[in-house]
């Protein structure tokens, strides 16, 4: 395995990670920020004000985004176990 190749394999490693983890953490943000104006506004300085919606809204994201993060994976794994098989030979 050469440098080049281990370099390739770790690139398309991390924009698969990005890419596929990129919609739970912008709703996370998201609700986040939105948490945080409204807290500022109203002065309420509740600690399970800013966990609950952020856990609410990323799991809606998942069972919205769910199964193209599963393809987008599957995707990975698949050329991932394909390059193995041209290294080994």
């Amino acid at each position: 395995m050469t440098i080049e190749q281990t370099i390739t394999l770790v690139e398309q490693m991390l924009k698969t990670a990005l890419i596929v983890g990129s919609p739970v953490l912008l709703a996370a943000f998201i609700v986040g920020i939105v948490v945080s104006i409204f807290q500022a506004a109203t002065q309420i300085q509740e600690m399970t004000l800013t966990f609950i919606p952020k856990i609410v809204a990323a799991v809606v994201t998942l069972i919205i985004f769910g199964s193209w993060m599963f393809v987008e994976l599957r995707d990975y794994f698949q050329s991932v176990f394909q390059s193995i098989t041209i290294i080994v030979r």
